[in-house]
């Protein structure tokens, strides 16, 4: 029987109607603030600590005791260290992701048992499980399996995408079949409208309100290079490093009537391939390939039979799903998308859905461009080779991230 549920607070309004809604059911509610980031932004401001005013405060108000737990130390070496190698390495990382994965359902999970001793732990994550909003579906030695929210717009399952069995079984979701905008009025009923009007946090947490470009020169020193036009050929301006930029991203080329886009990177050689129009046929990729996946619940039973899986795709969290076919490989899935998606992203997650049931994910470790973008540069290789009698090299063309 659960009694006891550890619950993270934030201080938002997520976590703080969480509270409330399990305070209201009967169960002993432990709040945890996690600080996972104490150093200042370029304001000399820590953003922790204000979230920590918030927290003890939603704590006060409903009567619950906040307990404080520093997992710094975890964050930077589980977290941020493999961020950086990512960004050296050409790729584009998903924080979020590897803190759900390492931080929040992981040292937040072993804290609870082990301190609190909590039957379960629960979050303001807009999600649900076979189990149970309050795991009043339980069943031991069974596995769970993870659902997307009531609310789609607000749906987290993304984030979700690397949570282990062992710790979903134990997690509570209150919020998952609630709207934002119920959830705010619960708050806003309940005497909690500071928080209700606390405007939510956007971007990645440790950067604030700094250009990316700035924040991430403080732990990878610049290496310049050149912008190249992939359609002639011609450098077009330079960059400070490679890890500055991610793909479809608009770069800062000056003097250009149309913008330029991000379109592929040569690490070996430093160089960033450019396009103009955002738009362009290749920044488009209707295949990829990924590194052995984690699926949350069980294995696909189309995989296992060495079929094809059909689900559907996303890479982003604010992204419409994707019909796709799915089919194992010596090092991981092979994945090809019904419709063409922009700037598939080395590093970044895909997530697959069957229904509303998040299947599980694989990093992407390399995207192709799809026939018509191949075509199109192919020909383009021919044109610019012809115009300055040189040999054709269009077989050569190769869109791995190093070459």
């Amino acid at each position: 029987m659960i009694k006891r549920v550890a619950l993270g607070i934030s201080g938002g309004v997520d976590s703080a109607v969480a509270a409330l809604l399990l305070k209201t059911r009967g169960y002993d509610v432990q709040g945890v603030f996690m600080r996972n980031w104490d150093i200042a932004d370029e304001k000399g401001n820590c953003r922790a600590d204000e979230d920590l005013k918030d927290a003890s405060y939603i704590c006060d108000k409903l009567n619950i005791p906040l307990h404080q737990v520093n997992f710094v130390k975890e964050y930077w070496n589980e977290v941020f260290s493999h961020l950086l190698k990512d960004y050296e390495s050409g790729d584009t990382p998903n924080p979020d992701i590897l803190c759900n994965k390492n931080v929040k359902f992981k040292h937040f999970f072993e804290y609870a048992q082990c301190c609190l001793k909590a039957d379960a732990i629960a979050t303001g994550h807009y999600a649900r499980t076979s189990f149970g909003s309050y795991l009043e579906n339980y069943k031991p030695n069974t596995n769970v399996r993870l659902l997307r929210a009531q609310d789609i717009r607000k749906d987290q399952t993304f984030f979700l995408c690397q949570l282990q069995q062992q710790v979903l079984r134990r997690t509570m979701f209150p919020l998952g079949d609630l709207t934002k905008w119920e959830v705010k009025h619960i708050a806003v009923e309940h005497g909690l409208e500071r928080i209700a009007l606390k405007p939510e946090s956007m971007g990645i947490c440790f950067i604030g309100s700094r250009n990316f470009q700035d924040f991430i020169k403080e732990y990878i020193e610049d290496k310049p290079g050149k912008f190249i036009d992939i359609d002639t050929g011609q450098v077009v301006g330079e960059h400070q490093g490679i890890h500055q930029w991610t793909l479809g991203q608009r770069s800062r080329v000056h003097g250009i009537p149309e913008p330029y886009f991000i379109c592929q990177k040569n690490v070996k050689e430093n160089i960033i391939y450019v396009v103009q129009g955002t738009n362009h046929p290749a920044l488009y990729s209707s295949l990829f390939f990924t590194c052995p996946p984690h699926w949350i619940s069980l294995e696909p039973p189309e995989l296992k039979k060495d079929s094809i899986l059909h689900c559907y795709f996303k890479f982003q969290h604010t992204n419409d799903v994707v019909s796709s076919e799915v089919c194992q490989s010596n090092m991981g899935l092979i994945v090809k998308l019904k419709l063409p998606k922009r700037a598939l992203t080395p590093g970044q997650y895909a997530v697959f859905y069957r229904g509303n049931e998040c299947l599980g994910s694989a990093k992407i470790i390399h995207a192709g461009a799809s026939e018509f973008s191949l075509n199109y540069l192919k020909k383009r290789t021919r044109d610019f080779c012809d115009e300055n009698n040189e040999s054709d090299a269009s077989s050569d063309i190769s869109f791995n991230k190093g070459s």
